[in-house]
């Protein structure tokens, strides 16, 4: 990403300052992409899966902390109880002053329909399920079949004998050069000699990496004229990116980090992006089409590069509001969104589903590990599956780990991760133990207290000053812009690497950090990763390739929304009726990375597009 300077405006000291424009050069590497999806999973169990399946049962068990916060007024902790709305999670203004009107966004996930934007800038669609084939070099024709077939029972040690002799009396020196170069071609791992044998000449291959290979097997039986990485479009429905990548890696046997990603999708939504794998072949992963529901995987290539996080360009969403109800013209309405920019909000989505609690977030800043444990364990009101219950209530009889990790059925969930930490380094290295929980979701809980300082710092200062640039304002320089709007503007998230505006707002960060006991001079952590260097991030953006359409509809259970499955399956497009019992508004558009399309919608609608406020729609409807 490139550096760009960052002035305040106007420059009182003339001291130039450098940062990227989304985020700080220390987080470039951690920095992860959040974008506006959701993504689920059913699966076509056959018997030798059930261990895995039992597993993935898991995975979506989320600790969401109910207890009441110190202090006055109603904390972060409980506002979780029942969902985060959009003024829990610090946002409070729109751009424009018309008046909005009713609809229900995500009444189901198939609504909410995302594909990522590539490096290259085009849209990522699934439209091949087919494995690429590879031509087989030209020496490897020197191999019979038979011979074929002794090597690759060689490669993969079900030859005893441990080596395969091939007999090569009458080849010319040439031909022999070929059959060494064939076996190793097509045979990774594997290492051919001549040899006499009873007064005959034979190559004889056998393995370099002798019984290692069995340790590593993918290291040597890999191809070496392919890429070390099969690159793959992932087509997904109401699974976020990490479940994902979770599911995968369980049926495919490997660790979940020899996945890579450009960005992450959340879970409500059918999201469409590409991944990359570290030496799985595109046939293993064509062979989880048979064992998966709700997933697809196609668009199989071979590269010699991983993926990483930010490399996307954005992401096109086709979002369907269902049950929309206004008088006024939907051009005049949805023009607003084509043309006039919306605050760039982090959702309270994304508060709720990152930000466990944001007590979570205080205590591991504040470096009190005791309560960051306790946190996570102990009981509290609320449903929730009968295993945790039982689990959290033996933790506070006993205080054992071990006892309580008993009484989970799987580990997998945030409290068997703690646990079993706890059980392997003991109470005293809660640090250690906290560390099992893997690091995208430690790093989750730091990163939506950044957010909820953003959110009300930015309404903050929107109703200080409008939406106007300012002086004491900060701005990306990346050219020389006569005049400065407010679409120059950025904010940052609290960190030891970011500067702050100069005008009121700018204390009010310090004041805030100081009411949670921070110290907004010292963001530096004593465990490394929870160091909070901070970022900048543009105050309000533009939407682009904006289309939409008004539909009617009399079945509320029939998908409005044409995936990239229904047209392999060769489905028929939705029927759109002329006049129908129901009114949707159907629209597409494109944001850049980071950027979240339910805050596009809100600035529409003006109204709350949290999960609170949309569930309280849909009971009413429902009722």
């Amino acid at each position: 990403m490139e550096n760009k300077e960052l002035l305040a405006v106007p420059v009182h000291t003339g001291e130039k300052r450098t940062c990227p424009e989304e985020a700080s050069h220390h987080d470039a590497k951690r920095a992860r992409v959040e974008d506006e999806t959701n993504g689920s999973h059913a699966i076509k169990q056959t018997e030798e899966d059930r261990e895995v399946l039992a597993e993935q049962g898991e995975e979506d068990v989320e600790a969401v902390e109910d207890e009441d916060g110190e202090g006055e007024g109603e904390s972060f902790a409980d506002m979780m109880k029942s969902g985060l709305s959009e003024v829990d999670a610090g946002i409070h203004k729109f751009v424009s002053d018309h008046k909005g009107f009713s609809g229900i966004l995500k009444e189901r996930y198939s609504d909410f329909l995302v594909h990522e934007i590539g490096k290259e800038g085009k849209v990522v669609q699934l439209d091949d399920l087919s494995v690429p084939v590879e031509t087989e070099p030209a020496e490897c024709q020197t191999l019979t079949e038979e011979q074929k077939q002794q090597l690759s029972d060689l490669q993969l040690f079900k030859n005893k004998e441990g080596n395969v002799a091939i007999e090569v009396e009458e080849d010319s020196k040439e031909k022999r050069t070929l059959l060494h170069k064939a076996v190793k071609t097509l045979y990774p791992g594997l290492e051919t000699k001549t040899e006499q044998r009873e007064g005959k000449k034979f190559i004889v291959a056998y393995h370099t990496a002798g019984k290692k290979a069995l340790a590593a097997p993918r290291k040597h039986s890999w191809p070496k004229n392919r890429g070390s990485f099969c690159h793959f479009v992932l087509y997904k429905e109401n699974k976020d990116t990490m479940d994902a990548i979770n599911v995968l890696s369980k049926f495919l046997r490997v660790r979940p980090n020899v996945f890579s990603y450009m960005g992450t999708k959340d879970k409500r939504a059918i999201s469409v992006q590409e991944i990359a794998v570290l030496k799985i072949s595109a046939e293993r992963l064509a062979h989880l089409n048979k064992c998966l529901m709700n997933f697809k995987l196609g668009n199989f290539s071979y590269k010699k590069h991983p993926l990483k996080l930010g490399e996307l360009q954005g992401n096109h969403f086709t979002v369907v509001l269902r049950l929309v109800n206004t008088s006024r013209s939907y051009f005049t309405l949805v023009h607003m969104l084509d043309r006039a920019p919306h605050f760039t909000w982090y959702s309270a989505l994304r508060l709720m589903h990152t930000c466990l609690c944001t007590s979570y977030s205080l205590a591991i800043l504040q470096n009190n590990w005791t309560e960051v444990m306790d946190l996570i364990l102990k009981p509290r009101p609320g449903a929730e599956k009968g295993y945790l219950v039982r689990c959290r209530e033996e933790w506070a009889r006993t205080q054992d780990p071990e006892a309580a990790l008993k009484k989970l059925p799987v580990k997998r969930c945030v409290e068997g991760q703690l646990l079993r930490g706890l059980s392997k380094y003991g109470k005293n290295n809660i640090v250690t133990a906290f560390a099992l929980i893997p690091r995208n979701n430690r790093l989750m809980y730091i990163h939506s207290y950044q957010s909820f300082v953003w959110n009300t710092m930015v309404s903050r200062r929107v109703e200080a000053y409008g939406l106007k640039a300012v002086e004491g304002d900060l701005m990306l320089k990346g050219g020389m812009a006569e005049e400065l709007t407010i679409l120059d503007v950025v904010m940052p998230l609290p960190g030891f690497d970011v500067i702050y505006p100069t005008h009121e707002v700018g204390k009010g960060y310090r004041e805030l950090l100081a009411a949670d006991n921070l110290d907004i001079n010292n963001m530096r952590h004593k465990v490394r990763d929870y160091s909070l260097a901070g970022a900048y991030r543009r105050v309000l953006i533009r939407p682009s390739d904006v289309r939409w359409e008004v539909i009617h509809y009399d079945d509320p259970r029939v998908p409005l929304v044409y995936t990239d499955v229904d047209k392999l399956e060769d489905k028929p497009p939705p029927v759109y009726l002329t006049e129908g019992k129901y009114r949707a508004l159907k629209m597409e558009f494109s944001l850049p990375p980071s950027t979240y399309a339910t805050m596009a919608i809100r600035e529409v609608l003006k109204m709350d597009t949290s999960i609170k406020n949309q569930t309280q729609l849909n009971t009413v409807w429902l009722n």
